[in-house]
Parts: C-alpha cells; structure tokens; sequence
C-alpha cells in the first residue's frame, strides 16, 4: 500500500481514540476499541507519536475533530513519517493489516468502525454483510469501495 493511501486511512483508524491516544487513557469504554484491539490500536500509534509533527498534527487533529482539514493535516505529516523511514511503513502497514482482518470479522453494535475496505457498489448505505462482519445500530467511516 502507498504511504499517502496507508496514511489516510490511519486517519481514520485514529481519529476516533486520539483523545484517549494522546493522554495516554484507556480506550476499552468505547466499543469500537474492543472490537478493534485496544492493543492494536495503541500500538500502532506508538510507532507514530514520537515523530513530533505527527504528534504535533494529531493533537491539533484531536482538538477540531470535526475539521477535515487538520485530518488532512495529520494525514500528510503520516505519510512524511512513513517515506522518511521505511522501516516504519512496512511495520505500519503489517499493523494496520491485521486490525483491518480483526475489523472484518469482528461485531459492533452501536459503536463506529473506521477504515473499512468493502468491495461492491458505492451506496449511501452499508448493510452488514459487506466485509465488515455485524455493525449494527452504529457508524462506519473511512470506507472505500472496490467496485
């Protein structure tokens, strides 16, 4: 996966648990981190966060949630990190693979799964046999279609 692809869909991975991220709190109190891995989540971010601009972009990410510009922001610095270390791409990429297999065939109810990879046509609406095992009663985001 190129880093700029693997970076976006980080974003959207992380965006949800920077807060608990950044200070270093537990994630378990929301659904989508059980389902997820906590672990996984966390440690995926610890190969990120000492590089001071992802840092630096994830708190200003984690502070306007809702701005799809300082998303983008946090995107860009990660895909920074991942071409200056290589290392850190693959390690990265080999992490982010296994929570997308552990999203996949794990269950949410009223929770929201970020980074789903679903092939089929584009809908506004993702029912539960799509790739992304039983969401229910929540949200998905960071979808891409393989159609």
């Amino acid at each position: 996966m190129d880093p700029q692809t693997l970076a976006q869909q980080i974003v959207s991975l992380l965006a949800p648990f920077l807060p608990y991220l950044l200070k270093g709190t537990k994630l378990a109190g929301k659904k989508a981190a059980e389902t997820l891995g906590e672990e996984s989540i966390k440690t995926l971010w610890a190969k990120l966060q000492p590089h001071a601009k992802v840092r630096r972009a994830a708190e200003a990410a984690a502070d306007l949630p809702d701005n799809p510009a300082m998303q983008n922001a946090l995107a860009h610095e990660i895909e920074g990190a991942l071409r200056a270390d290589p290392t850190l791409a693959a390690e990265v990429a080999d992490l982010f693979t296994t929570i997308q297999a552990h999203v996949r065939t794990g269950e949410v109810s009223g929770g929201k799964v970020t980074g789903v990879r679903a092939k089929g046509t584009p809908s506004s609406r993702i029912s539960a046999d799509v790739e992304t095992g039983d969401v229910s009663g929540g949200e998905v985001t960071g979808v891409e279609y393989e159609g």
